[in-house]
């Protein structure tokens, strides 16, 4: 439900403020109200309020650009830093801002400079890696068929692997078909390539493949001069002294982390919090010995606020609390406060936009009707009590993961619901209760009574609508729209009219009371013209064909007890036990599934269109209390 909001003022000496500014951003109470600026230029007594930094704009602007600048550049730091624990930091940050200020772009640079480098090297070590490899297997080749190799060797980075092909093709044509072409997967898509080819060769194709683009590994002269098995030794030792750098540039970075993240923790930390205050003390009202701070306050808090200003301040600052007058309603955050069963419905109400404030919160009623609903079609005790037990391991298992808990709390109260209904419809695993003990139907039997289902779920449409329609007239009279209000309750009094003449004729009423039913429909007609418009008979039609598709109730849990039917037959007709218990389970188990999601669908559907299209007004403000 929609929690009442009281508007306050809290008013104080100006030296206190930043205080009680502080003393409400821990207690989440209070929205201050953004637009003071219609009280600034009124008088009190003597004094003229005006906003509290109208006379420091500026200067609170250059800080909050200073301190937001500094908060990028920490944040930029935090991104080249390692993400290792660190100490906690007690120093008072306002004492070294200029410091930090100075020395933050030196150790960006720092840390910066130590990450590329560290990262080049991992690169270099990955590319000397993989060719250390293709050497390795080369060397082992040439020992195993005892050929001298008279090669050279050409290792490069191949950027499209489309390429590879078109540089097969040129070097074949250079070579004469001399050449082996190795290619392994490198990182972001790119090859890593070596070709082995003659030595006379070796220059040639070395040309042809920088005009190409296609980039070759630089290593020193040396390296050419090498044997192959030396070339792995030489590649093999550039790994470990990169490896040695590599743990260097760690060891650096670590030490630069340890030594002045917690401090710049600290001073973010600060940074956030102090912008926090100067953007709560902009909408601040002053005069020239005191502040006013104007806001909204959850009615239940406005008294734990005023005995913790009390306790705090004494009677230096003040809460009053204020007339709320019917154009602020508009302004009133909403607040969604409901009893713990409720609360695991404000899953779906989530779903909605905030509701107007003096609107109707639609969580309670989703409670309420959600589950008898999700019953009336599911409406078997054997599903029901399957889901249950689901229900409450879900429930267990996710318990600090809030909507999965939500949701197996609402599948727990749905679950019970199918349960009533299924041993009022006398269906456990479908007829199988029949079967093995006698269970029969006390309400109705669903396979078999159709009329009765249809008039059972017709029923419950009637009532969901014309709860609906009440709601709306409720707030239409709050907000003062009384001809809609008048409309929506002559809507209620033609479709109650309506169904006693269909249920005349059927017999449940009196014939007789039909004609005087029908006199009112035909007086309250005009009436709705007056007060809805040429277009409310239209809205009327239409509130009638949504009781109507209530009978998706009937129709969804008929499909739904047939196969469940279904599936037991089948189990007898095998003339297998095993296989037929089988079959059985499967059937059910999909019946069950289908049970979970189509109820839900259907259900919500009711209440998303049919319901609260009736009442349900959006526009509200969510309530956002000041805090750090």
């Amino acid at each position: 439900m929609i929690a009442r909001m009281s508007k306050v003022e809290i008013v104080g000496p100006k030296d206190l403020l930043q205080d009680v500014v502080a003393l409400l951003q821990n207690m989440r109470v209070l929205q201050i109200e953004t637009e003071s600026e219609a009280a600034a230029g009124k008088e009190v007594g003597e004094d003229r309020i005006s906003p509290f930094l109208h006379d420091e704009r500026e200067r609170v602007l250059f800080e909050r650009l200073f301190l937001e600048d500094l908060r990028r550049r920490i944040d930029d730091l935090f991104t080249y830093l390692p993400k290792l624990p660190v100490r906690t930091s007690y120093i008072e940050p306002r004492s070294i801002l200029s410091t930090l200020f100075e020395t933050v772009d030196k150790h960006i640079h720092r840390a910066k400079t130590l990450s590329q480098q560290k990262e080049a090297m991992e690169h270099e070590v990955k590319e000397f890696g993989r060719f250390a490899s293709f050497l390795v297997t080369l060397d082992k080749l040439f020992k195993d068929t005892h050929a001298p190799p008279n090669l050279d060797i050409i290792m490069l980075t191949i950027k499209d692997q489309a390429a590879v092909e078109h540089i097969r093709k040129l070097i074949a044509q250079m070579t004469d078909g001399k050449f082996k072409l190795f290619t392994v997967p490198a990182e972001r898509g790119t090859l890593a390539g070596m070709i082995t080819l003659e030595k006379d060769l070796s220059e040639t194709v070395s040309a042809a493949l920088t005009k190409e683009h296609v980039p070759e590994m630089k290593l020193p002269p040396d390296f050419e001069a090498l044997s192959l098995s030396g070339k792995i030794t030489y590649l093999e030792a550039q790994v470990l002294a990169l490896s040695s750098r590599i743990e260097a540039a760690d060891r650096d970075l670590a030490a630069l982390c340890f030594r002045w993240k917690p401090i710049y923790q600290r001073v973010q930390e600060w940074i956030d919090e102090r912008v926090s205050l100067l953007m709560a003390t902009a909408s601040v009202l002053q005069t020239t010995m005191c502040f006013y701070i104007r806001g909204w306050v959850p009615a239940g808090d406005v008294e734990r606020l005023r005995a913790q200003l009390d306790a705090t301040f004494g009677m230096k600052v003040v809460l009053e609390e204020k007339h709320v007058r019917e154009k602020d309603l508009a302004k009133a955050p909403v607040v969604i406060m409901n009893p713990p069963y409720f609360r695991s419905f404000e899953i779906f109400g989530r779903l909605l936009p905030v509701p107007a404030y003096s609107s109707f919160d639609p969580t309670p009623f989703i409670g309420i009707f959600f589950p008898v609903f999700f019953g009336m079609i599911l409406g078997d005790a054997g599903y029901g009590v399957l889901l249950a037990v689901l229900a409450l391991v879900l429930r267990r298992k996710y318990a600090k993961k809030r909507d999965v808990a939500d949701a197996a709390r609402v599948l727990f109260a749905a679950s019970l619901y199918t349960i009533i209904f299924g041993v009022l419809y006398g269906e456990f695993f479908g007829n199988l209760g029949a079967t093995l003990f006698g269970m029969e139907p006390i309400f109705i039997e669903r396979r078999t009574s159709i009329m009765p289902m249809l008039l059972f779920a017709l029923s419950a449409g009637v009532v969901h609508i014309v709860l609906g329609l009440l709601l709306g007239a409720i707030t239409a009279f709050r907000q003062k729209v009384k001809r809609e209000g008048f409309a929506k309750l002559l809507n209620i009094l033609i479709i109650l009219c309506l169904v006693a003449v269909f249920a005349s004729f059927f017999g449940y009423i009196p014939g007789l009371l039909s004609r005087p039913i029908i006199m009112v429909i035909l007086v309250a007609t005009p009436f709705l013209l007056f007060s809805g418009g040429l277009l409310a008979p239209l809205e009327l039609l239409k509130n009638i064909g949504n009781i109507i598709s209530y009978v998706r109730i009937m129709a969804i849990g008929l499909t739904s007890v047939l196969l469940a039917h279904v599936a037991n037959q089948l189990a007898g007709a095998t003339g297998d036990i095993v296989l037929g218990v089988m079959a059985a389970a499967l059937l059910h188990l999909l019946n069950i599934v289908l049970g979970v999601f189509s109820p839900t669908i259907h259900a919500l559907r009711l209440h998303y269109v049919e319901f609260f299209s009736k009442f349900a007004e959006s526009g509200g403000k969510r309530f956002e209390p000041m805090h750090r």
